[in-house]
């Protein structure tokens, strides 16, 4: 890491990522401005930045939220998400703490079983509409889902993109990420509602006027158009079917997302530029531009030296090296983005567990993999979630500061990273003697 290449990469990445934080500049032209450096300077060329899996744009991202935002924006036309809203509300008794518990815990859940992104992207409207109904401040408890999605998508191997890197270098199943993370994934969700009551306690005004006439509407009536409704949820479960299904179908989920939405919008009315109009196209240009500035800082080895420092730190000790991987991890996914980082780190850690004469579920696979995925709520960029979360609120008005959610982000992820580190040396050293 001796040549100037290096050295401007990470100026340039410093430099964009300080106008991030700063909001002196929009973030998705800070994103686009340092990647147009790294290409200018020499730190990445068009083809890393556009052909290479490993430091380029990955557009397996791009097209499978792409697609979603797709079908998400046809349901939006048939009164799906106002018909949730209101029966969400209705089943919490109009109650804010009890409608973000729902919220949370939906969104942990589906997070497992579909992936985080998706998620956030079927859950984020109908919180939207909740809180213009209660009149609530919206950015309490779509921070919260963003928590959530993260957690709940630790859960599961389909849940998160680094679960689905670090499962193909270790060659671990659907099962193993069940038996090992599922547990501790679910006790976070817990940790997670007791924190934000903590956190947002002055977003829990009950309005008993606006409670009283929630109550008293019907939901069925928010559906506009039946027919598209059906259509809709028909390709929607089928979408979620081939995401389930990958294993046997072989099927990268962006391919499903695309296909998926080509066939809502050829056999619904809904004319394609509307649809179109419906795509977050900001946020992915922010992901591109980030991509392409992570690609330069791995180009040049910068991140390949980082990850040997830490090899060199971790040494032969497990216990003391999965501790060093999680928090070390949990850092730099608050950083970078975490999809990045683990595809870095991910043969680093087979060489670390390899020399341990450890094999496919040992516990530095676990550590990579929670460092990562909890690490991912540090910050407003650390996962994919969190960029569509907060390019959804500015769409609707509601913006997001990067410290308004940095500021509750570093107090969940230290206090889940603390418990994931218990339940580590509680799991894998103290209790197996």
């Amino acid at each position: 890491m001796n040549d100037w290449h290096s050295w401007a990469a990470i100026a340039v990445f410093v430099g964009a990522y300080a106008l991030i934080i700063s909001e002196k500049v929009h973030r998705v032209a800070a994103a686009l401005g340092g990647a147009g450096l790294m290409l200018a300077i020499g730190a990445t060329d068009d083809s890393a930045a556009f052909y290479s899996e490993e430091s380029g744009i990955d557009w397996n991202v791009i097209f499978l939220l792409t697609g979603m935002m797709m079908i998400v924006g046809v349901l939006k036309k048939t009164g799906m998400f106002e018909y949730l809203a209101i029966w969400a509300v209705k089943k919490a008794r109009a109650k804010p703490f009890r409608v973000m518990v729902m919220l949370v815990v939906i969104t942990a859940v589906a997070s497992a079983l579909l992936d985080n992104v998706t998620t956030v992207l079927l859950i984020a409207p109908v919180t939207l509409l909740i809180c213009e109904r209660l009149a609530l401040p919206a950015a309490p408890f779509l921070i919260a889902e963003v928590f959530a999605s993260n957690i709940g998508g630790t859960a599961t191997l389909v849940g998160d993109p680094p679960n689905i890197i670090i499962a193909s270098r270790a060659g671990l199943t659907f099962n193993d990420f069940l038996v090992h993370l599922a547990p501790l994934s679910a006790l976070l969700t817990v940790v997670l509602v007791l924190l934000c009551r903590i956190m947002f306690r002055k977003a829990f005004e009950y309005d008993e006027e606006r409670a009283a006439e929630i109550m008293a509407l019907e939901e069925r009536e928010a559906i506009k158009d039946p027919r598209l409704l059906i259509q809709g949820l028909a390709v929607l479960a089928l979408v979620v079917a081939g995401f389930v299904l990958h294993p046997v179908l072989h099927y990268e989920p962006s391919v499903v997302a695309l296909l998926g939405a080509g066939v809502l919008v050829a056999v619904s009315t809904v004319e394609t530029g509307e649809v179109l109009s419906e795509v977050e196209w900001p946020t992915l240009a922010f992901f591109a531009g980030l991509f392409v500035m992570i690609g330069g800082l791995i180009e040049t080895g910068v991140i390949g030296e980082i990850s040997k420092a830490l090899a060199g730190v971790i040494g032969g000790s497990e216990l003391g090296g999965s501790m060093v991987l999680l928090g070390a991890s949990a850092v730099l996914s608050g950083i970078v983005d975490n999809i990045p980082y683990v595809a870095t780190m991910a043969p680093i850690t087979a060489d670390l567990v390899h020399n341990m004469g450890g094999a496919g579920g040992h516990v530095m696979w676990w550590a990579l993999a929670l460092g990562a995925d909890l690490g991912g709520n540090a910050t407003a960029i650390g996962a994919s979630a969190n960029v569509v979360v907060l390019g959804i609120a500015e769409r609707n008005r509601q913006p997001i500061s990067f410290w308004q959610f940095t500021k509750y982000g570093l107090v969940v992820t230290v206090v889940t990273v603390g418990v994931s580190a218990l339940y580590v040396w509680l799991r894998y050293f103290a209790l197996t003697g």
